[in-house]
C-alpha cells in the first residue's frame, strides 16, 4: 500500500514482498507508505498512517505516553541517516492497544533525490514491561539544560547587534557541548557566507578564518546535511563519511574540506530558521569529544536554534529600522552653499543604536542680502517619527528666513509658533545664526539659542569660547515667549562650530566635562585645515560610548577667498 507520492512499481512489490510490519517516512519523519503486513499488525488503514508524523502517531513508552522527541530512538535513526536497530519499543495501535516491537530503520533509496527511511518492525510479544535503557544520548543532565536554554535565552535576547549575538552563541555552546561550532548565514540574493568556524583551544574560543567566507549557493535538490539545513527542511547528523562519495554540490565540496581541516567525526546540522524565512544553518562538530552527538542532543540543539533564530530575526529587523531612518536622514540633510570669504563642512555621524537615529541635523544657506544663514538642531523623539519632524522644522526654517529680513530671534519664535500649529515636532532645541560681512570687511555673526549646546568660536591663534550669549528655552515650550538676540565679530581666520548634544554628552559625565573636552581640543586644532580639523576633531572629542547621533557644521572665516567647494561628510 503506496502514499500517492511513495514508491511504486518493484518497490511497492518489494515492501509488500517483506515478511514483517514495514513502512517508509521522508526527512521529516512522515509516513509515505506502508505494507499490508504493517497495516494488520498497526490495526491501521493507510489512509490513517500516510502523511502522518510517524513519531506523534505511533512510538509510545510502555505506559502509553508519547516518547519525548529528545529520547526517541526511532528518530534517531532518522536524523543520523544510517542503519540502526533496537527491541523492547512500543508502537500505539488503532484501537488503542500497545504493541511491543522489535525495529530496524535503515535508508532506503525510492528513486527521488528526496531521501526516505525504511524501518521494519515486529511484535515481540515478550511478557512483562520492556527492559529499561538509559536515556539516548546528552552529556548534560536535564537541569544543565534547562539552565543552558534560559542562559541562551537571556545572552541572545540582551542584544541587538547580530554579529555579538553569534558570538555569544558560540561561546554558549563551545566546548559545553561541542569542540566546533560553524554559522552559516543566507544574506541578501540568498548568497551563503561562512560566519564563523570556532573551536575550543586552551580555554578560548579561536576562530579558523581560513575556512570562513563566501560560500556556493544553495543546491534546491541535494539530500546532504548543510543543503538541508540552509533549505530549512531538517536537523541531520553528519560526519566525514557524509563527503566522501562525489560531491553533488559546491557546498559539498566545501564541507569534505572542513571535516578535513577540523578532525570532526561527528557533527549535527540544525537550520537557523525564523517565521518568515530561512536565515542560516547552526553546526556543532566534535574531535575532541569522543562521544557521537544523540537525538537527546538534537532536540536540546533544535531549541537553542529556535531562541537563536528569534534573536538573529530581531536583530536584523532593528538594522533595517534602523538603515531606513539613517537613509532618510541622510537624504534630507542638505548641501552646503558656496559663500565668498567662507569654508563649510559639515559631518553626520549616526548612532550606534537604532533607536536614537532620526533628531540630529544642520543647514546652511544663502539669505536674500548675501548672508549665510546657519543652523544646527535636535528634535526630542527618535527615529523616522524624529526625521520626519526634522524635515518638517529645517523647511519652515528656511521659508521663514528667506521671506522675512528679521533678525534671528523673530525668525525663531515664528518657527516656536509653526511647532504648536503646524509642524508635527513636539520640541526641539536649535542654534539659529545669520553671517554677514560689512562694507569695512568686518565679519558679524548674530543668533540665537533655543535651548541648544551653544556654539564654540575658535581663533586662529588657539583661543576657543563659547558663545553663551542669545540663549533661550527650547522650541515648543513657550511659544509665545520673545527669544534674545546674540552678536560677535569673527576674526580672520577663526572657525565657527555648531554641533549636537551627541559630541559632549556621554554616561559617567557632566556637561561641563563635555564641553571642556570639545575646547581644549577644538584649540588645539585651530590651525588645521577645516576638513581635518573636523575629522580629527570628531575623533578625539566624541565620547567613546556615545549613544547618540551627532551633526557638525563648521565654518571658516577667510576674508577675500572665493567660494570654495563645501563638503560635507556622512559618516
Amino acid at each position: 500500500m503506496m502514499g500517492q507520492d511513495g514508491p511504486r512499481g518493484p518497490d511497492a512489490r518489494v515492501l509488500e514482498a517483506l515478511g514483517t510490519g514495514a513502512y517508509l517516512t521522508d526527512e521529516q519523519g512522515l509516513i509515505i507508505a506502508v505494507n499490508t503486513r504493517g497495516e494488520q499488525l498497526l490495526a491501521r488503514p493507510t489512509a490513517g498512517l500516510v502523511g502522518q508524523d510517524a513519531h506523534d502517531l505511533l512510538h509510545r513508552t510502555s505506559h502509553g505516553e508519547r516518547v519525548p522527541r529528545s529520547r526517541c530512538r526511532l528518530r534517531e535513526s532518522l536524523l543520523g541517516g544510517r542503519t540502526q536497530q533496537g527491541e523492547d519499543e512500543w508502537f500505539e495501535r488503532g484501537d488503542g492497544t500497545l504493541l511491543p516491537v522489535g525495529w530496524l530503520g535503515t535508508p532506503y533509496d525510492i528513486g527521488i533525490r528526496r531521501p526516505a527511511t525504511l524501518f521494519l518492525f515486529h511484535p515481540t510479544g515478550g511478557p512483562g514491561p520492556p527492559a529499561q535503557h538509559p536515556p539516548a544520548g546528552g552529556r548534560l543532565s536535564e537541569l544543565e539544560r534547562l539552565a543552558l536554554l534560559a542562559e541562551t535565552t537571556t545572552l541572545l535576547t540582551s542584544t541587538l547587534d547580530i554579529h555579538e549575538a553569534l558570538r555569544r552563541l558560540i561561546s554558549l555552546v563551545v566546548p559545553r557541548i561541542a569542540d566546533w561550532t560553524v554559522i552559516d548565514l543566507i544574506g541578501d540574493r540568498d548568497e551563503v557566507w561562512r560566519f564563523a568556524v570556532a573551536h575550543a583551544e586552551d580555554g578560548t574560543v579561536a576562530f579558523r578564518e581560513d575556512l570562513q567566507g563566501p560560500m556556493p549557493p544553495i543546491p534546491q535538490e541535494s539530500p546532504m546535511p548543510l543543503s538541508r539545513a540552509l533549505r530549512g527542511v531538517a536537523s541531520s547528523f553528519a560526519g566525514p563519511e557524509t563527503y566522501q562519495g562525489p560531491p553533488d554540490s559546491g557546498i559539498a565540496v566545501e564541507q569534505r574540506r572542513l571535516f578535513e581541516a577540523t578532525g570532526m567525526h561527528s557533527a549535527i546540522v540544525v537550520p537557523l530558521r525564523s517565521l518568515h524565512s530561512v536565515m542560516g544553518a547552526l553546526t556543532l562538530g566534535r574531535a575532541d569529544q569522543p562521544e557521537r552527538f544523540t537525538a537527546a542532543e538534537t532536540a536540546l540543539l533544535e531549541d537553542i536554534a529556535r531562541r537563536a533564530s528569534l534573536a538573529l530575526e530581531n536583530a536584523r529587523l532593528y538594522q533595517r529600522q534602523r538603515q531606513v531612518a539613517e537613509t532618510m536622514q541622510r537624504h534630507l540633510l542638505p548641501k552646503l552653499p558656496r559663500a565668498p570669504g567662507r569654508s563649510m563642512t559639515a559631518r553626520y555621524l549616526p548612532a550606534p543604536d537604532a533607536s536614537h537615529v532620526g533628531g540630529d541635523w544642520y543647514d546652511a544657506f544663502t539669505l536674500t542680502d548675501g548672508a549665510t544663514a546657519l543652523a544646527v538642531g535636535d528634535v526630542v523623539g527618535h527615529d523616522l517619527e524624529a526625521a520626519a519632524g526634522m524635515a518638517q522644522l529645517r523647511n519652515m526654517l528656511r521659508a521663514y528666513a528667506v521671506s522675512q529680513q528679521k533678525p534671528p530671534s523673530k525668525i525663531v519664535e515664528w518657527l516656536d509658533q509653526a511647532t504648536l500649529h503646524i509642524a508635527e515636532v513636539s520640541m526641539a532645541t536649535l542654534v539659529f545664526a545669520r553671517m554677514s560681512e560689512h562694507a569695512d570687511g568686518r565679519c558679524e555673526l548674530s543668533w540665537t539659542n533655543a535651548g541648544h549646546p551653544p556654539p564654540l568660536l575658535v581663533t586662529h591663534e588657539g583661543v576657543a569660547r563659547y558663545l553663551t550669549d542669545g540663549h533661550g528655552i527650547l522650541l515648543g515650550v513657550t511659544p509665545e515667549q520673545a527669544r534674545p538676540d546674540a552678536t560677535a565679530e569673527l576674526p580672520p581666520g577663526a572657525t565657527l562650530l555648531l554641533y549636537t548634544d551627541g559630541l559632549i554628552e556621554s554616561p559617567g559625565h557632566t556637561l561641563d566635562e563635555g564641553l571642556e573636552r570639545l575646547r581644549r581640543h577644538a584649540a588645539a586644532l585651530s590651525r588645521r585645515p577645516l576638513e581635518a580639523f573636523t575629522d580629527e576633531l570628531l575623533a578625539r572629542a566624541r565620547p567613546p560610548n556615545n549613544d547618540d547621533d551627532v551633526a557638525l557644521l563648521a565654518v571658516r572665516y577667510v576674508p577675500g577667498q572665493s567660494p570654495d567647494t563645501a563638503v560635507v561628510a556622512n559618516l
